[in-house]
């Protein structure tokens, strides 16, 4: 089963190096993206000069810039791209004969915005419930994956031939995958902490210390575990790799774009400014408010998100947030 070709959509740094790994475990890998010229170049150097440029091809990833015939050939997909891309490649499968018969396996992370609708939830909604589904999430920053370092993940999926899979496929010597049935919580973890990462890169960088990041990561599992629970996850999930260990990742070192994102706003550039100096998609700040609005849904209390929805939303500055969250009324945690 390993040797069976999968495609991996979406050719940024994220899909690039987990293509890579799956490259590595001597299994066909075809990548794909949107931009066709970016593709050629992938073809003729071997490696992700744009995105991953120390991370050279493994001889069995193949990228390819004519996605049709190896969407409807190959049974896997995986989908590493950013989360406003996913229904037109979805309404892409949905259109082959072959659609009822393709896994999907997604690693971007995201929550809809104007549904509030989970990708779990976007995939059902155009392809059924027939289709095996799963999610992979954890702490990994993808120029690590793609160096080779020992990275750990989380895989969800409630089809658990799926699951046993997809483990098969990604472990080796520096690719550990862990497997559960909580595709929601993995989820909503994925999501929110990526709004955490803003607020702790604000904190950082307005020079509050060491006190107040560890004050937001612990606050900020609690509003992750809070929102996930109550929209269905396992409250373990909360404080394995999925949840805790990619908060902390995420809130603590920059090469997180969400954190560098917060970072840039607390030294006083626009969101505009800011999005535009990172160059990728900053995937917390299209989330925040889809994470505040799921909040009032489930009567929910999370005051960082609120915080981080008001910085975007230009009513509040960077400071104005952090100064209302330290003068909370106190409570008992």
């Amino acid at each position: 089963m390993a040797k069976e070709p999968i495609l991996v959509a979406g050719a940024g740094s994220w899909g690039t190096a987990l293509a890579i790994a799956l490259a590595r475990n001597e299994q066909t890998t075809y990548l794909w993206g949107r931009d066709p010229e970016h593709l050629a170049e992938l073809i003729n150097d071997r490696k992700n000069n744009r995105y991953l440029p120390d991370a050279d091809f493994p001889a069995d990833l193949k990228p390819v810039i004519d996605l049709d015939p190896y969407l409807q050939e190959t049974r896997d997909i995986l989908i590493g791209l950013p989360c406003k891309a996913l229904r037109p490649f979805l309404d892409r499968i949905a259109n082959l004969s072959s659609a009822s018969d393709k896994r999907i396996v997604w690693a971007c992370k995201g929550i809809e915005p104007g549904t509030q609708k989970l990708v779990h939830e976007i995939i059902e909604e155009i392809l059924g419930k027939k289709n095996p589904i799963a999610v992979l999430s954890g702490p990994s920053f993808a120029g690590e994956v793609g160096a080779n370092l020992p990275t750990a993940v989380t895989i969800a999926s409630k089809n658990q031939p799926f699951l046993d899979d997809l483990i098969t496929r990604f472990h080796n010597k520096s690719f550990r995958a862990y497997a559960t049935n909580d595709v929601i919580g993995v989820e909503v973890a994925g999501a929110v902490k990526n709004v955490m990462a803003i607020a702790a890169g604000i904190a950082d960088g307005l020079g509050f210390g060491a006190n107040t990041g560890a004050a937001l990561i612990t606050r900020g599992l609690a509003e992750m575990t809070r929102l996930g629970v109550a929209m269905g996850g396992q409250p373990e999930t909360f404080m394995g790799l999925a949840g805790f260990g990619d908060l902390v990742l995420t809130c603590t070192d920059d090469q997180s774009r969400n954190r560098r994102f917060g970072k840039l706003l607390a030294k006083g550039m626009s969101i505009e400014e800011a999005a535009e100096s990172i160059g990728q998609v900053v995937e917390g700040a299209r989330t925040a408010n889809e994470v505040a609005e799921l909040a009032r849904k489930y009567k929910i209390e999370m005051p960082i998100t609120d915080q981080v929805t008001r910085l975007l939303k230009g009513e509040c500055s960077p400071r104005e947030a952090v100064e209302t969250l330290l003068s909370r009324e106190p409570k008992q945690e």
